[in-house]
């Protein structure tokens, strides 16, 4: 199975930690606001120290998974379809038969564009998860691909999916 492009690392290091400042801040801000506007009328006092401490924990969670992530990621295109295992929790093993590809887009975020990144989604017919995304691709990799799954698609129109 393929694995990712390791700079993918940075991009979800870089969301993780965002995303943990905007958690954190809403944590830290509402506790300020509690404690000193006299909402709470007897606040405790380790509520905006507690209130850090939490939002710290979780980004470091956030942190931590989004490392891991990188670890159990992978995809393989196969004669009947594409592959993905992911998922750090929870593994999750998705299989996408070419017969239900609908159509293939390749993108690039700005974080993406920044460390020379790509993600290619795959269009599904059905309505749960109708669509798959395979991040961390060079450019290159991500056109490849997509050209590649785009074609296989076309070769298996008329075939059962079942």
């Amino acid at each position: 199975m393929e694995r990712l492009n390791p700079r993918v690392r940075v991009v979800w290091l870089f969301l993780a930690v965002f995303r943990a400042g905007i958690v954190g801040g809403f944590l830290v801000g509402a506790a300020l606001v509690l404690s000193e506007t006299g909402l709470w009328a007897n606040s405790p006092d380790l509520l905006v120290p507690g209130a850090i401490g939490l939002a710290i924990a979780l980004g470091l969670v956030r942190v931590v998974v989004a490392w891991r992530r990188y670890a159990v990621w992978r995809f393989e295109v196969q004669d009947d379809g594409v592959y993905i295992e992911r998922g750090v929790f929870t593994r999750i093993k998705t299989v996408v038969p070419y017969v239900r590809v609908q159509h293939v887009d390749s993108r690039r975020s700005p974080i993406e564009r920044t460390t020379g990144l790509a993600t290619v989604v795959v269009y599904t017919a059905g309505s749960r998860s109708a669509d798959v995304a395979i991040p961390g691709l060079t450019p290159e990799r991500a056109e490849r691909l997509r050209e590649d799954l785009r074609r296989l698609a076309i070769e298996s129109e008329g075939e059962d999916a079942v």
